[in-house]
């Protein structure tokens, strides 16, 4: 699959194919999710309406941790295979990955100050959350941080995937130690424990923002291998120039 996709031009005809769909879907998606999460359905019985922020701080934790998987796979690939298309995955959605774990931890300080009486407590569930966003600022530094950008491809491949040993402390911190956060309420061995009224945006708001998640990654995508198509054009065309006037002198 990777294989048939990583031909950058057969990649943006599929792209292209994708964008409206997925786009559409995302935005109607979000506006049902928005719609019974802050109008439909009721507030908890001890939370209020500060439950609410859970339709938000929700599927940002698990974009998060999911974008975070995705980036250590792509790490995978770019160092194994050396997947150019790999490096422009890794490159597009690391800074989409950082924004909803950034989100996370936001909507959990808001959620946390009327709940716990904190902003910030170092809770593993919070602290592991902490140190995914840290592990998606050093890929994005690493990526971006050397004049010639193919240089720092495999500095950020690399330490996606060291990165990768964070996320199940991530998942399973609320289980290995005693927290203050609370335990899993959707994928658990006991069931789902949320009630129907508010499991309905729950899962409508995940819906959405996943395909949220993959239209910004495409766009992105869409346009590095643009911006890379732009720099070499201007290369070939300099060292053409420079034949050029060698050839004449």
């Amino acid at each position: 699959m990777f294989d048939y996709l990583a031909n950058p031009t057969r990649f943006m005809r599929i792209a292209d194919g994708l964008l409206l769909p997925l786009t559409l879907l995302a935005s109607l998606l979000l506006l049902a999710g928005l719609y019974f999460g802050l109008v439909a359905s009721p507030p908890d019985y001890q939370q209020g309406d500060t439950v609410r922020i859970m339709y938000v701080h929700v599927p940002a934790a698990w974009l998060a941790s999911l974008g975070y998987v995705a980036l250590g796979l792509c790490g995978l690939f770019y160092i194994v295979w050396r997947h150019p298309l790999a490096d422009v995955a890794l490159r597009a959605m690391a800074p989409v990955g950082a924004m909803f774990a950034f989100l996370t931890l936001v909507t959990g300080a808001f959620w946390g100050k009327p709940m716990w009486g904190a902003w910030w407590v170092w809770d593993a569930r919070l602290t592991s959350m902490l140190i995914l966003f840290f592990f998606y600022l050093g890929v994005i530094a690493l990526a971006n941080g050397f004049d010639q950008p193919e240089r720092g491809s495999r500095p950020a491949a690399l330490l996606a995937l060291v990165g990768l040993i964070n996320v199940p402390i991530v998942k399973f911190s609320v289980d290995w130690w005693n927290t203050l956060h609370q335990p899993a309420s959707l994928i658990r061995s006991g069931g789902v424990s949320i009630d129907p009224a508010m499991l309905t945006p729950l899962l409508l708001m995940l819906a959405g923002t996943h395909c949220y998640f993959a239209v910004i990654v495409i766009l992105r995508m869409k346009s590095i291998l643009t911006e890379r198509r732009i720099i070499t054009q201007q290369l070939r065309r300099a060292a053409r120039d420079t034949a050029d006037d060698g050839g004449t002198a």
